[in-house]
């Protein structure tokens, strides 16, 4: 009688003889978690589209979304090996590579790798129409949320208000606050603006403004400039985003990728990244944002130096 560690390999054996996938998927982890963010963000239901795409592709592997205060959180995570991919903003991704203690990573994160520069983060800097605020000049003595403490959206709060000349003892008030509470205390009329980094069309402020009037705030491209960052660009938010929004915005993005670690297999990586990529339509049905997603040179930009199972799927598709 074969033993189970004789019948698993008589079973790889026969797969292979067929021509089956399985060597692939046997080298990859049995639980796989993907770490996002807040559940009225973006990230989670991109991730949740992510984890079913893989979960079909990869029967023997267990996936799981955990959501969390996103790009910093999950970074310290995947470095401390609790969780094997990651949602991050790209300039999070940088200071964490670099090692920056004010935003939070009092070392270089050096396990981080790369698997794909996916779809833009547009800073959304939104107000209630009544607080009469139609500028960045105009924070100055308002209440604003800024976003979860040391999250993607709170740096890029940081680098937007500094380069606008003010800090945040300009603010009558700040709160460090997910998306939807933002949200929930702007309806309350307890709070005048909400800064969110996020995709176009991200569903707290699409709550917002349907819920009272709002003034989507420019942030000019003199602002962005002084900003000193090249990860950070000028960009717009197209009328009509959001209700109410009749006009173009200017504004500034960064961008988005999905991040691992250095203990990820190879073969396991390679089918992550190919797996993403193919599958680009269960992703946009997931949410808008992803119809940025696109198969190109800038997907393999290596804010984290890129894991190898990803440059070999690049490679392919010669694109490095």
């Amino acid at each position: 009688m074969l033993n189970r560690r004789q019948f698993s390999l008589l079973g790889l054996g026969a797969t292979a003889a067929m021509g089956g996938a399985l060597p692939s998927l046997a080298q990859a982890p049995r639980f796989i978690t993907i770490l996002t963010g807040g559940t009225s963000g973006v990230y989670y239901p991109l991730g949740v589209a992510l984890s079913q795409i893989y979960g079909k592709a990869m029967p023997d592997t267990k996936f799981s979304v955990q959501a969390t205060k996103a790009s910093a959180e999950n970074l310290n995570l995947l470095q401390a090996g609790r969780g094997e991919l990651a949602f991050t903003q790209t300039d999070t991704l940088v200071q964490a590579v670099r090692g920056d203690a004010e935003v939070g990573f009092a070392t270089p994160l050096n396990k981080l790798r790369t698997l794909a520069v996916i779809y833009p983060n547009y800073i959304q800097i939104v107000a209630s129409k009544a607080s009469g605020i139609k500028s960045l000049a105009d924070l100055k003595g308002k209440r604003v949320s800024v976003g979860a403490p040391k999250s993607g959206t709170e740096l890029n709060a940081r680098a937007v208000v500094k380069a606008a000349g003010l800090t945040y003892a300009d603010f009558a008030k700040v709160e460090y606050l997910p998306f939807a509470e933002s949200v929930d205390l702007m309806k309350n009329q307890q709070l005048d603006a909400t800064l969110q980094s996020a995709g176009l069309g991200v569903a707290s402020l699409r709550d917002l403004a349907s819920s009272i009037d709002i003034t989507v705030v420019p942030v000019p491209a003199e602002t962005v400039t002084r900003i000193g960052e090249t990860v950070y660009r000028s960009a717009v938010i197209p009328a009509n985003t959001y209700n109410g929004q009749t006009a173009d915005v200017p504004t500034v993005i960064t961008g988005n990728a999905l991040a691992t670690h250095d203990g990820l297999p190879d073969e396991a990586a390679y089918q992550l990244t190919k797996l993403m990529f193919e599958n680009l339509a269960a992703m946009q049905s997931a949410h808008a944002a992803a119809k940025q997603i696109a198969l190109s040179k800038d997907a393999a930009t290596e804010f984290a130096p890129l894991h190898p199972g990803a440059k070999r799927f690049y490679k392919e598709k010669g694109l490095l």
